[in-house]
């Protein structure tokens, strides 16, 4: 591959997973936004409106990523684990509660 064709494909690959990342960061957002304030408490994760605060962040940075993809890299991945982090393990334990939905 030619230089210029590797820095093409370089920069398609950074801007799809940038995409991808947005994708869930948006995920991780409208799931905060569908569960009840209560179940975040008797979840024993902190509260809705921290979460939403957290998902929020991560969504405004992911769509920074889109926009510039590769510039904010470090940002990238604070918002990456914290979408991570809200659905891997906030949101099975909303899910989990007994009675709830």
């Amino acid at each position: 591959m030619a230089p210029s064709t590797f820095r093409l494909a370089e920069f398609y690959l950074v801007y799809a997973l940038a995409f991808a990342a947005l994708a869930m960061e948006v995920w991780a957002l409208v799931d905060t936004i569908s569960h009840r304030p209560d179940a975040f408490i008797a979840a024993d994760k902190r509260t809705k409106q921290f979460w939403l605060i957290i998902t929020g962040l991560c969504c405004a940075v992911g769509a920074i990523s889109v926009a510039a993809p590769g510039a904010f890299f470090f940002l990238q991945l604070l918002g990456i684990l914290g979408a991570g982090i809200y659905l891997a393990d906030v949101r099975p334990a909303l899910r989990g509660l007994i009675g709830y939905r």
